[in-house]
């Protein structure tokens, strides 16, 4: 008996003592996991680079059950960053698709709010295209309806949206998204980009500004700017005084443009001035690619030179309205298609399927 005591008694200070090591293995096994799931966020989190592109496998992982649109929008204290369709049309473009992309890689950390008017109001599913899928993988990418009565409420724009024969004016279509825009960075706030743009590398820090498409004209396909900014305030009110239907541009570029003059008390605008808290930034940040040279999109361009032509560029706008008709060689060495293949590679596969 007391020599199975002692048996007994070694056993057990075995078993303790592998059981502090194993707690100890544990121990140590927490801590490092824990560490790499810190410093996996953080790097996550960090935006402002050039390629920031989150990796396919993880975007594959994302559940793909279709989102349900929903009406409102609420502001986001980091600001929100939208594309309107203004049209009926349900069926976004591989350029539509990439400029979401582009921007949701560009922006892990911010919502991207999709609005479209052909979406159901309510708790409709989200049509049967190959864009909403490829789309709904990224986890800040959103799509809700567009409910212009909504939108332009407590605005000057609601009594102008109300008058009748609007559909008899021969630009509605792009006056209806000026109008869109501009409110939207008066009521919400957060970055407005149009659904021609690739986007680069983040645009967070380009804060109440706009860009200067050309000298002396302003663009408004990117607008950021805080919430209730006075500026966008004025140009609501000069889009209601001042409306002219039967003008290309009159209700957007030449109202920022105007406004902005009379914002600044200045009859020429310089390249990246900023005046009042507003900055005019020079066209190499947004409008590399001048619209009456549209065409060089479809050239070829070494890798080198691409980088040179948009090393100071957050964006690059196609002027869809310009290049739409024109056949894209997407496997080639043409400006656009390196941009796709960079910038949007889930979109461009899709091309090359499709090509």
């Amino acid at each position: 008996l007391p020599r199975m005591s002692n048996c007994l008694l070694k056993l057990t200070t075995v078993l303790l003592s592998h059981r502090l090591g194993a707690l100890f293995i544990l121990t140590i096994s927490f801590v490092f996991f824990a560490s790499v799931m810190f410093y996996w966020r953080t790097g996550e989190d960090a935006e402002g680079q050039l390629n920031i592109l989150p990796n396919q496998s993880r975007i594959e992982q994302v559940s793909s059950l279709t989102p349900r649109p929903t009406t409102s929008v609420s502001p986001s204290p980091a600001g929100d960053l939208f594309f309107v369709e203004t049209s009926e049309q349900t069926n976004p473009s591989y350029l539509f698709v990439c400029s979401v992309e582009s921007a949701a890689r560009a922006h892990p950390g911010t919502r991207v709010v999709v609005l479209m008017k052909g979406l159901a109001d309510g708790n409709a599913s989200l049509p049967n295209h190959w864009g909403f899928s490829l789309l709904s993988r990224f986890p800040n990418v959103e799509f809700r309806p567009l409910n212009l009565l909504e939108l332009f409420s407590g605005t000057p724009l609601a009594k102008w949206y109300l008058q009748p024969n609007h559909e008899k004016e021969p630009y509605f279509l792009p006056v209806l998204s000026d109008a869109c825009r501009i409110t939207i960075m008066w009521k919400f706030g957060g970055i407005y980009l149009d659904t021609d743009f690739i986007v680069l590398r983040n645009l967070k820090n380009l804060t109440n500004a706009l860009g200067l498409q050309s000298q002396d004209v302003l663009n408004g396909a990117f607008l950021s700017f805080k919430p209730k900014h006075e500026y966008m305030e004025l140009c609501m009110q000069d889009f209601v005084d001042n409306y002219k239907a039967w003008i290309w541009g009159h209700q957007g570029p030449e109202l920022l443009t105007r406004v902005f003059k009379k914002w600044c008390s200045i009859s020429n605008i310089q390249n990246d001035m900023s005046c009042k808290g507003v900055r005019a930034l020079s066209p190499q940040v947004l409008y590399p690619i001048p619209w009456e040279d549209w065409k060089k999109l479809f050239e070829a361009i070494s890798s080198a030179e691409l980088h040179r032509l948009f090393k100071n560029t957050y964006a690059v706008h196609v002027w869809n309205k310009l290049s739409h008709g024109r056949k894209l060689e997407i496997t080639s060495q043409a400006l656009l298609a390196q941009l796709y293949s960079q910038f949007c590679p889930a979109t461009y596969a899709k091309m090359k399927e499709d090509s």
